[in-house]
């Protein structure tokens, strides 16, 4: 394992469908928003009488002629009978509300998997489209330039992963985006943004999208932008003039959170997003290092980092007037679940349903997280929480490294000589492991 993994391959890197919603809210075909929903049509004959059935979106007008005035209907005149309605019917408009659009943005600036240029990141955008699609919504992706966009390094196994790729309907819409000049607010009911280092390059110059941000916003819609997706939020003005986000509570990726995993782009962006959003007026809030947090303000609803995701689609379907339909939590949000439970409880339970079920979590994940989450504690209950988490995952991890960390914990809480003989026994395994010689340097009078 790679410790470094946690800013680049891990945050690089379900359940199946429903066809229906909640009952007595319609169906919804597997299309892309722009046809006919739910409309069924049955006609059943028999050759004895005829009765004819005409059902849309649960609503049936029955035509029958009558035992009284009609026993039997010869072949002849079925068949003309079925030539004239027929057609009429199938010319009948569908009376049911279509399926709620909404719209993902994703950055357009993805190059060689984020190699020479950051994209967006595909965790985001897979589980927020699995979760809306599920839920009923009908989506349209669209980017600053329309056409193909490309993703920053991922892992294509991960079952949220796996999920879109094998659905030919989300792939093609990454693959032919919707120039975000060709948008019109009034086709969407919401917007979410798609978050990733690109976005901090083009969403926050793109007039167009905060012009349909702005106007989705105006006519009662729902905002959302998870991790770096905020920074599309920086240019939406309100018809006074003022920031959108202007007293508005929100999160998206801390100072914190850029100093550690942002430092290769970081330098190139306009502004750092957190400081730019409290420029504005926004009331900033956040979680620990790569905790999941969401906030919602109303219709404006924010995800802190890529493991607020599916918590921040949750939301936004409640903020629709749905209950979400229930699914599986993914392996990501097992494994922080399970760390705020550890944290919370501090009681050995979550260490004994990861020794139970590791195969149901992502250990390396919980490791990493405890050892970057020790790299910007600057108080002993951070650094006594970061040791936490990474003693939650040790036993499941043969990694030196991660060993070293907590020496180093233990350490910066004053414990040297338990400090000092745990880096020792890594030096007895591995003695060429410089960040072990380092820290035993570091500990000498």
């Amino acid at each position: 394992m790679r410790l470094e993994l946690l800013g680049a391959d891990v945050l690089d890197g379900v359940g199946a469908r429903h066809a229906r919603e909640q009952a007595g809210t319609g169906e919804f075909s597997e299309d892309d928003g722009h046809g006919v929903h739910g409309r069924e049509q049955v006609i059943r004959v028999t050759v004895d009488a005829l009765e004819v059935c005409f059902t849309f979106d649960g609503h049936s007008a029955r035509t029958s002629p009558g035992e009284s005035c009609m026993n039997r209907i010869h072949r002849p005149l079925l068949s003309g009978l079925l030539a004239l309605l027929l057609p009429a019917a199938l010319s009948i408009p569908s009376t049911s509300a279509a399926s709620p659009r909404v719209l993902l943005v994703v950055s357009s600036e993805g190059r060689d998997q984020g190699k020479t240029r950051p994209g967006f990141e595909m965790d985001e955008f897979a589980q927020a489209w699995l979760i809306l699609k599920q839920n009923g919504f009908d989506i349209d992706v669209a980017s600053p330039r329309g056409g193909a966009v490309e993703a920053d390094k991922y892992n294509p196994s991960e079952a949220f992963n796996a999920a879109v790729l094998a659905d030919p309907q989300a792939m093609g819409k990454l693959a032919a985006t919707v120039p975000t000049a060709q948008l019109r607010a009034s086709d969407y009911q919401g917007v979410l943004v798609i978050g990733g280092k690109g976005a901090m390059f083009d969403l926050p110059v793109d007039t167009a999208l905060h012009a349909t941000i702005a106007g989705i916003w105006q006519q009662g819609g729902l905002v959302a932008a998870v991790c770096h997706g905020p920074a599309a939020l920086a240019g939406v003005r309100l018809p006074d003039g003022r920031a959108m986000v202007d007293g508005r509570a929100m999160t998206g990726f801390t100072e914190e959170e850029e100093a550690l995993f942002g430092k290769r782009w970081a330098k190139e962006f306009a502004f750092q997003l957190e400081p730019r959003m409290r420029e504005l007026g926004a009331r900033w809030q956040e979680a620990p290092l790569m905790m999941p947090k969401v906030v919602v303000d109303g219709r404006l609803l924010t995800g802190q980092n890529p493991f607020s995701t599916a918590a921040l689609a949750d939301a936004f379907v409640r903020a629709s007037g749905r209950v979400p339909l229930a699914r599986q939590a993914w392996r990501d949000e097992r494994s922080m679940a399970l760390v705020e439970q550890h944290l919370q409880q501090r009681d050995g339970r979550a260490a004994r349903e990861l020794a139970q079920r590791p195969s149901d979590h992502h250990v390396e994940l919980i490791g990493m997280l405890g050892f970057y989450q020790l790299k910007g504690a600057k108080d002993a209950s951070a650094i006594t929480d970061a040791l936490s988490i990474m003693q939650l995952a040790s036993p499941h991890m043969d990694e030196p490294r991660l060993q070293v960390a907590m020496a180093e914990a233990h350490w910066r809480l004053g414990r040297t000589e338990l400090a000092r003989s745990q880096v020792l026994a890594v030096l007895e395994k591995q003695p060429g492991l410089d960040e072990a010689s380092a820290l035993l340097a570091r500990m000498q009078p």
